[in-house]
């Protein structure tokens, strides 16, 4: 479930890590291949709402999205499969699981007003912006604050006021989070807020790991 509309991807499995991807061919081609390292992964299943029926959220550090699968069958074996895999590789590798996820960004057509003044009609010119503290869709105004959130970004990040406020009432206490108070240029608008694969090329987030990119740089070695 990307922000605008649900996307198809295929997802691959491993003992160690979850990949997924934009599919090409049918089980032939895929491309944009995301690495997410399995101590990262949290799964939380989700109520069927209408159409959308099969669901549960991937939560990692970095990223976190609902997705559905075609049958309560394959959402169960999905589920369970990725849980087991989590709990093997915790045991055997004594790696701790993540205590920290990145919110899962709230669906554009879920918010036709801001989330957090309420006023904001959402149009051509104001356009919608997610905060990366909580996920919420909001406005301009209501998200001119950036702070430094060091599980998904090298780089300070949109959050709306009231996340803001809270982060650096809590940064006393943390010394690991740095608020950013230079107000974001009044001419960024959706570009940074993308959820597509492209979205890590807009520089706001880490740039992502491929499936494939190790064997590159074996290859040339």
């Amino acid at each position: 479930m990307c922000r605008k509309k649900p996307k198809t991807r295929q997802f691959f499995l491993f003992n160690d890590i979850l990949v997924y991807g934009n599919i090409v061919i049918n089980k032939k081609k895929y491309n944009k291949q995301h690495i997410i390292p399995l101590e990262e992964v949290k799964l939380e299943s989700l109520e069927d709402e209408n159409q959308y029926r099969n669901g549960w959220l991937i939560r990692t550090t970095s990223k976190s999205f609902a997705v559905y699968a075609a049958t309560a069958t394959e959402k169960q074996e999905w589920m369970a499969h990725i849980n087991k895999c989590i709990e093997d590789l915790l045991r055997k590798s004594g790696k701790k699981a993540v205590a920290e996820h990145a919110a899962v960004w709230v669906p554009d057509v879920e918010a036709p007003n801001c989330m957090h003044c309420k006023k904001t009609q959402f149009t051509l010119i104001n356009r919608r912006h997610h905060c990366r503290k909580c996920g919420a869709v909001v406005c301009g105004p209501c998200s001119n604050k950036r702070f430094l959130l060091p599980n998904q970004s090298s780089k300070p990040l949109r959050v709306c006021l009231h996340c803001y406020d809270t982060l650096t009432s809590t940064k006393i206490n943390n010394s690991n989070e740095v608020p950013q108070k230079d107000r974001i240029n009044a001419d960024t608008s959706g570009e940074e807020d993308s959820d597509d694969d492209e979205e890590t090329a807009k520089g706001h987030l880490e740039s992502p790991k491929f499936y494939g990119d190790c064997v590159k740089q074996e290859e040339t070695q």
